[in-house]
């Protein structure tokens, strides 16, 4: 086992059965003229977390443990994107419009792409979900929960975007099916500043109520021990 410095408490690492998960760093939320952009998002302001969770990747393929990416997107035919969703707002394009990366959150469109600095490697788990959470109704037979629990993981190292919505609400959900989780605050980002500082604040309250916080220097450091 590995300490790693975080907040409220030191988290322990266990090696091999500790999952990093890279939330949602597709085209469609990072790069200008997808849906991020679309509701008169800067997504630059996204960009920050790019060379942490790119550091993470490195140090999670280099020791062999598994690594997890979601991507947020819908079926062609849309009929997992509920009108409360895809209705909500004001955007230029909504979800499933034509932009310049394709149709908006769209699974195959590649606006709905992993950004190509953060591809996933052979091997590793590309979950798509059509919410907010990643255990809630993913591309998996029998569920996310379930091939975790097969694989042995019981920690879940959280990165990617953005940090206040589906960030922290599979944080959350991970929490409550009993995962030691932590959340690696430069390897996040969202397109409003405070709403990131309140989420990780609210994450770790009362004790650390949903899991801890570390930045990618205090674990990377930690890990070369």
């Amino acid at each position: 086992m590995t300490k790693i410095p975080a907040r409220p408490f030191d988290y322990t690492l266990t090696p091999g059965r500790t999952a990093l998960v890279v939330i949602d760093m597709q085209r469609d939320f990072v790069e200008p003229g997808g849906f991020g952009a679309s509701l008169g998002n800067d997504v630059t302001r996204l960009h920050s977390a790019i060379a942490p969770i790119a550091a993470l990747l490195a140090a999670w393929r280099a020791r062999g443990w598994p690594v997890l990416h979601t991507r947020e997107c819908h079926r062609p035919d849309l009929s997992d994107c509920p009108p409360a969703k895809r209705e909500r707002g004001e955007p230029s394009l909504r979800i499933g419009d034509p932009g310049p990366m394709g149709r908006l959150l769209v699974a195959g469109e590649p606006g709905a792409d992993i950004i190509p600095a953060l591809a996933p490697a052979a091997g590793e788990w590309v979950i798509d979900k059509p919410g907010k959470g990643m255990f809630w109704g993913t591309c998996l037979p029998g569920g996310l929960h379930e091939r975790l629990l097969g694989a042995g993981i019981t920690h879940l190292v959280f990165t990617g975007v953005t940090t206040e919505v589906c960030v922290q609400t599979s944080m959350r959900e991970a929490n409550d099916r009993g995962y030691e989780c932590l959340i690696v605050e430069d390897a996040t980002a969202s397109y409003f500043p405070e709403f990131k500082r309140v989420a990780l604040a609210m994450l770790v309250a009362q004790g650390g109520i949903i899991g801890c916080s570390s930045t990618s220097r205090e674990l990377l450091a930690a890990l070369e021990g």
